[in-house]
């Protein structure tokens, strides 16, 4: 089973240490520069990262470029300002390489003061009730960490290259059928300062961008949930439970004190 890391990258260079210390071992990590100034391209190599170039300005066209250069089974995101650990991305592949679920998202969870600005906590809350409103996911948040398999993420044919990005791969997944999860993840406050989230503009511009996503009408039918052989302990316990495709009722494997979320309502 192999893994590739991709973390979207412009200028972080104070943090590149300790976030590439903390991918686990034999995973690769795969950094997107999107423009540094400040040689994070280069300490990220010297320090073992597969580094790719995307000139395109945007969150989207880095993760998309770092989806685009792997070639593993499973592909992981995670942002490169250290506010979140990428070791606690192995619990959640468990979830996804078990077949629990298609696709496994980090639900933040402030440690810190300013870890998380207020007007970008509301701005998710917001978005989150959207996504419910389009999707029927009962999301509480739309957070960068994620885990899922490459060839289903690239049947999804994502097409936004700025910060609707996220949002758009949940959308689509919801619209294919995909069997949603969230799962707690120790947000800590970031190091540098933020692009998007850090300021109201910033905030701002995203909400758009993911607002236009959210008015896209759901797909024909092209993609389609991942095809994945489920264990037989879990697919007994779903059928016991009377659970539809779409919701997962297996053990959390991050964290096992949080409920179950990502249930269609």
């Amino acid at each position: 089973m192999s893994v590739d890391v991709v973390l979207p990258c412009l200028d972080e260079a104070e943090a590149l240490p300790w976030v590439l210390e903390r991918v686990p071992g034999r995973w690769r990590a795969i950094v997107v520069d999107n423009g540094s100034t400040d040689g994070s391209a280069a300490l990220a190599r010297r320090l073992g990262a597969t580094v790719v170039h995307e000139p395109r300005r945007g969150f989207g066209a880095a993760c998309h470029a770092g989806l685009l250069a792997s070639d593993a089974d499973f592909v992981c995101f995670c942002d490169c300002d250290a506010s979140l650990d990428p070791g606690l991305l192995a619990g959640m592949l468990d979830i996804v390489a078990d077949g629990a679920a298609d696709l496994v998202l980090g639900r933040r969870r402030p440690t810190g003061r300013g870890a998380w600005p207020p007007h970008a906590r509301a701005g998710n809350a917001a978005l989150s009730r959207l996504v419910r409103r389009r999707t029927g996911l009962r999301l509480h948040d739309l957070g960068p960490m994620r885990v899922a398999r490459r060839e289903a993420l690239l049947s999804l044919d994502l097409t936004d290259r700025r910060s609707g990005y996220p949002l758009q791969m949940v959308v689509r997944a919801a619209d294919a059928g995909w069997r949603v999860r969230e799962v707690d993840v120790p947000y800590r406050p970031r190091t540098g300062r933020s692009k998007v989230t850090g300021t109201w503009r910033g905030t701002w511009q995203a909400v758009r961008d993911m607002r236009r996503v959210l008015d896209e009408s759901a797909p024909r039918g092209e993609a389609t949930a991942p095809d994945v052989a489920v264990p037989a302990g879990v697919r007994a316990a779903q059928v016991a439970g009377g659970a539809e495709p779409t919701v997962a009722k297996a053990e959390q494997a991050v964290n096992h004190a949080a409920p179950v979320v990502g249930e269609r309502a």
